[in-house]
Formats: C-alpha cells, sequence, structure tokens
C-alpha cells in the first residue's frame, strides 16, 4: 500500500519566543520511526518533511498529487493555533486526489482528538499514543480500520478511542528514516530511550503512552542497539555530532547507571560527541566522567527550582542540595550545563521567587545571557494530560487557550506573582526578538556580540532584583516595561 507520512508546515508565534509547549523533543523522530516499520511491514512509503524542507503547501500538494496515497498519516503538532489553515488544505488534498484514509498523530491529537476530529470532518481518525505498531495494523486493515486497537474516531454523536499495544522491546524496531533534512545544524537527534521514571506534575511524556500496564514507565534500548544505529549515521553522512532526545537519558536505580556507563563504554569507542537530558538525581561522578570520556559536551538538567517546597509541589522527587551537587559534579567535569527552570508556577510566592534568585545567583546560572533569559522568565506551561492540568481543572482554575484545549493557563494564587511574570514576560521577548540574529555570534564568543550579551544580561539581572527588593513598582506597569526595554535597547547600543 502507498503511505504517505507528512510533516506539516509550523510557522513560530512571535508572542511564545522560547516557548516548548507545542510538543516534545522526542516527537522529532516520530514519521521516522512510522516510515521504517512502515517499510519493514512491506507497505510503499513517502516521508514529506513540509517542516524542515521548509515546504509551501502548494510544494507539499505536487509530492501528494505524484506519489498517490491511499493512506495520508499527519503528524499534527499545535502551533498555539486553531490549524485551520491546515485541516483546510488537507481537507481539500484529500478529496482532490481521492485519499481514502486521512489519519493523525502526535501529542496533541492524543490529548486532544475530539477537539481535532470535530474541527476538520476530513480526518478519519487519531492515532493515540506511541504508534509504531499502531500505523502498520491500520495500513494491514485499512478496509476494516475501525477494529484496529489505538485510533481515535468519530462513533455517531460521540467517539471511540483506545490506546494501542507498546513495542515492549525497543531493539526490535527498525532505525527512523532520515532525510536529509534531518539534521538541524548538523546534529543527529537519536532515542536511546522512552519515558521516565518520575512523575513531575507538569510533565505529560508517560500519560502520551497511555494506561498500558505491561510495560514500565522508562524504557530502553540496549546499548549495542543504540551502538549499530549511531554506526549506520555514520557510514552514511558526516555528521558527528548526536543529542539524545530522551526526556531521561538515565533509567531508574543502579541498573539504570550499569547501563549508562556500557554505553559509554561503547561510544568511547566512536569519532562522535553527543548532549543528553536527564534529572539532577542520575548524575554523580562515575557516570559524568564516563560520558565525558565518551564525548558528551552537552546536557540539559532539569532543575526546576531552588526551592524545596516548590520542588515537592512540582512532584520532583528530588532536593535542592542535589540540584546544586549535580551543578558541582558536571561543572568539575568540564561540562556547563544547561538547565530547566520554572520560575514562575501557579502557587508561587515572592518568598519563592526571592529564594529561586539566590538559588541561580549562588550557583552561577545568572552569569550568562543564555541561561539568564531562560531561567528568570519561564512559567510553568500547562498542558493537557498532565497531573497540573487535571488538578487545577478540578480546583476551578484552569482557563483553556481560546485556541485549543491542549494548553491551558491559570490564575497565579499571588496577583503580584502574576504581574511580575507577565513584566518578565514582556522583557525577555524584547530580549529574544534583539538576539536571535546575534545568537550564533555570541555563542562563539565573538567578542562584539558578547559584549551586547553581557551588559544586557546585567539590566535584565538587575531589573529582576529591584522588582523582588520592591514589588509595589509593577503597579506602574506599562510604564515599567518601557522603561526596562529602554534600558535594554541602550545595553545593546553601548
Amino acid at each position: 500500500m502507498k503511505i504517505c507520512l507528512l510533516e506539516h508546515p509550523r510557522k513560530p508565534a512571535e508572542d511564545r519566543q522560547n516557548d516548548i509547549a507545542n510538543t516534545t523533543l522526542a516527537s522529532c523522530l516520530n514519521s521516522g520511526y512510522l516510515a521504517a516499520n512502515l517499510l519493514k511491514a512491506g507497505h510503499c512509503v513517502d516521508l514529506i518533511e513540509g517542516y524542515m524542507e521548509h515546504l509551501s503547501y502548494d510544494a507539499i500538494e505536487k509530492e501528494v498529487a505524484a506519489f498517490g496515497p491511499e493512506l495520508l498519516a499527519v503528524h499534527l503538532v499545535y502551533n498555539w493555533e486553531d490549524n485551520h489553515v491546515l485541516f483546510d488544505f488537507l481537507t481539500q488534498l484529500k478529496a482532490k486526489y481521492h485519499i481514502r484514509h486521512l489519519n493523525v498523530y502526535g501529542y496533541y491529537p492524543t490529548f486532544a482528538y475530539e477537539e481535532v476530529l470535530t474541527r476538520c470532518p476530513a480526518i478519519d481518525s487519531a492515532m493515540l499514543g506511541e504508534n509504531e505498531l499502531t500505523v502498520v495494523e491500520l495500513a494491514n486493515h485499512l478496509d476494516a480500520w475501525q477494529g484496529v486497537k489505538g485510533l481515535a474516531y468519530r462513533d455517531g454523536d460521540g467517539f471511540k478511542a483506545s490506546f494501542g499495544p507498546l513495542v515492549k522491546d525497543l531493539d526490535s524496531l527498525p532505525f527512523p528514516i532520515r532525510k536529509a533534512t534531518s539534521y538541524p545544524g548538523g546534529e543527529v537527534n537519536i532515542l536511546g530511550s522512552r519515558g521516565c521514571y518520575n512523575t513531575c506534575t507538569f510533565c505529560y511524556i508517560n500519560p502520551y503512552y497511555g494506561p498500558d500496564t505491561g510495560c514500565p514507565r522508562w524504557r530502553g534500548r540496549s546499548p549495542e542497539n543504540i551502538l549499530a544505529e549511531i554506526d549506520q549515521v555514520i557510514a552514511q553522512t558526516d555528521h558527528r555530532y548526536f543529542y539524545f532526545d530522551d526526556p531521561n537519558f538515565f533509567g531508574p536505580g543502579e541498573n539504570g547507571r550499569k547501563r549508562v556507563l556500557a554505553l559509554a563504554k561503547l561510544l568511547k569507542t566512536r569519532p562522535i560527541t553527543f548532549g543528553i537530558e536527564a534529572r539532577a538525581n542520575d548524575i554523580d561522578e562515575e557516570t559524568t566522567q564516563a560520558l565525558v570520556d565518551a564525548g558528551m559536551t552537552d546536557i540539559l538538567v532539569g532543575l526546576e527550582s531552588g526551592r524545596q517546597d516548590v520542588l515537592d509541589r512540582l512532584g520532583k522527587h528530588t532536593t535542592v542540595a542535589q540540584n546544586e551537587e549535580a551543578l558541582k559534579i558536571l561543572r568539575r567535569h568540564g561540562i556547563e550545563p544547561n538547565v530547566g527552570f520554572i520560575m514562575f508556577e501557579p502557587d508561587s510566592t515572592f518568598d519563592d521567587l526571592r529564594e529561586n534568585f539566590a538559588f541561580l545567583k549562588r550557583n552561577h546560572l545568572l552569569d550568562r545571557l543564555e541561561i539568564s533569559v531562560n531561567v528568570l522568565y519561564h512559567h510553568q506551561i500547562i498542558l493537557a494530560g498532565s497531573a497540573s492540568y487535571f488538578a487545577l481543572q478540578q480546583e476551578g482554575r484552569l482557563h483553556i487557550s481560546d485556541h485549543s484545549v491542549y494548553e491551558a493557563t491559570t490564575d497565579y494564587i499571588h496577583p503580584d506573582v502574576s504581574a511580575f511574570a507577565a513584566f518578565m514576560r514582556r522583557i525577555t521577548n524584547h530580549i529574544f526578538d534583539w538576539s536571535a540574529g546575534t545568537w550564533a555570534a555570541a555563542a562563539a564568543g565573538e567578542s562584539k556580540a558578547r559584549a551586547a550579551f553581557d551588559r544586557v544580561n546585567a539590566v535584565l539581572v538587575g531589573w529582576f532584583k529591584a522588582i523582588l527588593d520592591d514589588p509595589s513598582k509593577l503597579t506602574a506597569f506599562d510604564a515599567l516595561v518601557a522603561k526596562a526595554d529602554r534600558d535594554i535597547d541602550q545595553a545593546i547600543a553601548n
């Protein structure tokens, strides 16, 4: 059967800047894995990278017309809008080229399938959660697709929905299909595991996989299988930097540590460098040294807060002491970490913010604009599927987006914290607008750009401290934002 997989065009939202709420990084390999599994099952597959290839809708239509698929499956990504342009395009495409079945998949349709199927009647079904096995079943049984487990679809005046089976042995999957445009900036995205062994309240990664009790929350590939994929990429391309998109690179407990040490031993034999994402409690001297020796140059650590009460509210199951120790260990081994941090969460108090600020200062996380501009503004993003979404809904505090049930906001308990969060968002957006054109130069150490970044960083940190010291300044909100923007512009110009 001819099957077309589409990564649809997406445009950045001006007011969202550095937010990453539309989908997880791990989902960037969704279509590649589906394509590989369908090919393994004997189907004919066309993968259209509309996003990475910057294709117009006209260009996509021409490719679909030339290929003539019976099944068109779209990785539907929420883009902070109602997707009506995309839905209109898919509707016309299906009718014009007599496509038998139109399917969507990804995080957005998994958690908002009723909305998606209602807004776009041309969509026949949505795959829920992990879907390598589901997509093959759908392709193999397109004449009786309602019997396929793992789909959501309209049923009379309502909907039917189920999660399909999970892949228990990730080594059994073929490596994802990668096109020439699948290497942003020369980076190879790779998945060594799926899921996470923790249950942070703001995260929807584990719920994405559904209620299947036959698999643990975290599943890892064997080190040997990961190395085989890396060897394939090395043989086929010139790319040598790999970024593990795993939400948590480390598996749980001592077995997780042993697996990482075994993988590091294998990676050390290859001419590559790589980056990972991890929890603070998984960082120790032995595994860090082994990973650095193997080529690790980058790590994102999800700290989230420097105050224990907030870590507990977020369900992190980590301590402030573990956060600080992780930073020290990584720096002792020559790694300056990037960090995940939620400065403003719905129940934040000014005492929380002051302790967060003190934590960031004493741990040297406000020394560079690249870090400061993120940690000083990030608010908690509330997504369907997360425990926070459901808890706030139960409390009557959830405000669903005008665009979609997939994303929501909430009122802060403390109005002055709300005003502070809005202030930081306004001025950091101003910084993001300016820095987009100079980010690479500053990161490379170009002296003029680096000096400008340092000046702007000093202004940003100074303004945050000024509001902490005197929250009453926020009463003249618009004037305050204007003054802060002028200070930023002056720092840029000097």
